[in-house]
């Protein structure tokens, strides 16, 4: 038999902590993080890692597992999510991917092999430093120049696809469409997609507010004990939202007022920018949080559907 496999998903500060919690402790669930921000150690704030409180004895995976200065690829998700997925299976628990970062779930539910993946990292970086020193259309327009189906798939602001697919022609000379035309879904698992989402402007409140609660919690301090530990500003993981933002106000680039303003609108576009990406996948059932009046009513709403898919849990 398939195992079985939940998958909550939803742009940043919808609220999945919550849920996936709730339902967790109701299905005899652990949860495995596909959050990209959330596997890195000491980076607790700006990631909105869930607290001892939050988790209320509910095992959670992958989070924690890396130095903030190791690389740690889509790839390397794909084999901890799998191994974690069989432990937590083999004790009789309902497996329960949760988190926001589109390629991890991808890479799960399809079929995608990446022990023949090319990787450069010395180039990868090089064009990151484009992108940030030119700006997000300079590197497009590279990748139109090589790859023109590429770059009408993919937006300009997927400075990461952008990256990858002009990554993948350098290497191989072959086109990124080439490695995706055989990529289906998965055989492996009996899986379930749940999409949670809200009403706009309730979501985008949410996500101000989340940072004014950073800010108080300490993203500054949290950022300062970074640096001192003697990790450098240019890391991958302090290009993640909250970071580099906190980064530019400490070095004097921005006044801390103008970090915050942009921390909060960037990170409103990256939720579209997740909605955007989770939508594209079929047969995936949405719950808008904003229509429930009670997170009780949510959850059963949400434990009904589960366990009419999977029979009996």
């Amino acid at each position: 038999m398939k195992k079985k496999l939940l998958i909550l998903v939803g742009p940043t500060a919808v609220g999945k902590t919550d849920t996936s919690i709730a339902l967790a402790m109701k299905l005899k669930g652990e949860i495995i993080s596909a959050d990209s921000m959330q596997i890195y150690k000491h980076m607790n704030i700006g990631t909105a890692k869930p607290s001892i409180e939050e988790i209320q004895g509910i095992p959670h995976h992958l989070m924690d597992i890396v130095e903030p200065n190791e690389d740690f690829s889509v790839a390397a998700f794909q084999q901890k999510a799998k191994v974690a997925i069989e432990e937590i299976t083999y004790k009789n628990k309902l497996p329960i991917i949760v988190g926001g970062t589109g390629l991890y779930v991808n890479a799960i539910i399809y079929n995608m092999d990446f022990t023949s993946t090319i990787s450069n990292w010395d180039l990868r970086n090089q064009l990151q430093e484009e992108a940030d020193k030119y700006g997000n259309e300079y590197l497009h327009d590279k990748l139109r120049e090589i790859d023109p189906d590429a770059a009408e798939r993919i937006h300009k602001n997927n400075v990461k696809r952008v990256i990858r697919a002009i990554e993948i022609f350098h290497e191989s000379g072959e086109k990124i469409g080439n490695f995706r035309e055989d990529v289906q879904l998965t055989n492996e698992y009996d899986f379930l997609l749940i999409g949670l989402t809200r009403d706009r402007e309730e979501l985008y409140d949410r996500i101000n507010k989340r940072v004014d609660i950073m800010m108080e919690e300490g993203l500054i301090e949290e950022v300062k004990k970074l640096l001192e530990m003697g990790y450098p500003e240019d890391l991958v993981a302090f290009k993640g939202l909250g970071y580099k933002e906190i980064i530019s106000y400490l070095n004097g680039s921005i006044p801390l007022e103008e970090a915050i303003t942009i921390l909060k609108r960037d990170t409103r576009r990256y939720a579209k920018r997740q909605l955007t990406w989770f939508r594209r996948f079929e047969n995936i059932q949405w719950y808008n949080l904003s229509e429930y009046p009670s997170k009780e009513e949510l959850i059963n709403n949400i434990q009904e559907y589960i366990e009419g898919h999977f029979n009996v849990l």
